[in-house]
């Protein structure tokens, strides 16, 4: 069942990029915290599971798109939990393809998959579509796109405070914001954080400053974001990228996952080149799923 392994190891690595600069690289190996709901996955989800025990209905509705890693973690808490599940995708043509290996792994949990248009998608906040969805599927405790929300930020605060005295910089890739949100909230005095969206657009400071609001009603933390390293955008890659993840698996053994992961550490160690870390400090890389 839910049996975490919290709080998640910390591995450094000897990394030559690092090292010449003075600088020690920390791995923070969430993706370790449970074989089918990994990270920060884990931190988002398990407080809304609670919110949504308490609030009565057994199924969970989220929204994401054809590749998303929280579709896929919450089809397997429910799974675990014994809760239906329902997954709203972006992308109606896709409802008549097969399923690719992300989606099928949501099926084959017991996830509903629901398929609509990008327009449609675009309203997921939208009351009147929720309770559009509710006449179709019954009630439901509706968790938003990337679990991220007030619940999923506080629940990634434990994050940043389980770096407290570990790191001066904690680096983190986003997607929605959430996890950045908590991660610099639960950090202590004299450390900051680092957000490396994985998605084009310049949208997401507002945005994590939004969840920080609704979560501690206020900006919280000294965190940044770097945009300069999406590559083009979700799932996108470039020849660097994909040269830069074969090369830190080929010295490290760690195959990089490529929607994040990878593009986090690929930024970290452009920084970690400019002189953006101070000789003497530690930087932590926060690992939030495997391939």
């Amino acid at each position: 069942m839910l049996r975490p392994r919290l709080p998640s190891p910390l591995q450094e690595i000897a990394d030559g990029r690092f090292a010449r600069r003075g600088v020690r690289l920390l791995l923070k190996r969430d993706d370790l915290i449970h074989p089918e709901i990994p990270g920060n996955k884990w931190r988002k989800l398990v407080p809304n599971l609670h919110a949504a025990a308490a609030d009565g209905p057994s199924t969970l509705l989220t929204f994401g798109g054809a590749y998303s890693n929280h579709l896929r973690a919450t089809a397997a808490a429910g799974r675990l939990l014994g809760l239906a599940t329902v997954g709203v995708v972006r992308g109606e043509e896709l409802a008549d393809r097969p399923l690719n290996p992300s989606l099928a792994r949501c099926a084959a949990d017991g996830m509903r998959l629901h398929f609509v248009s990008r327009g449609t998608y675009r309203r997921r906040s939208d009351p009147a579509l929720l309770e559009e969805l509710r006449e179709r599927f019954g009630a439901f405790f509706p968790v938003p796109e990337g679990g991220s929300n007030a619940a999923a930020v506080h629940g990634c605060a434990d994050l940043g405070r389980e770096l407290r005295g570990r790191a001066d910089v904690a680096a983190v890739a986003c997607g929605t914001g959430g996890t950045l949100a908590g991660l610099a909230a639960g950090l202590g005095p004299g450390q900051r954080a680092i957000g490396f969206p994985v998605l084009k657009g310049g949208f997401l400071g507002a945005e994590v400053e939004r969840l920080q609001e609704a979560a501690f009603g206020g900006r919280a933390g000294d965190w940044r974001l770097d945009d300069r390293f999406h590559c083009g955008g979700y799932a996108r890659s470039t020849p660097a990228l994909d040269a830069f993840a074969q090369d830190f698996a080929d010295r490290h053994g760690l195959p990089l996952e490529r929607l994040y992961v990878a593009k986090m550490l690929y930024g970290l160690t452009v920084l970690a080149e400019e002189g953006a870390f101070a000789p003497g400090s530690t930087v932590a890389a926060v690992i939030t799923g495997g391939v």
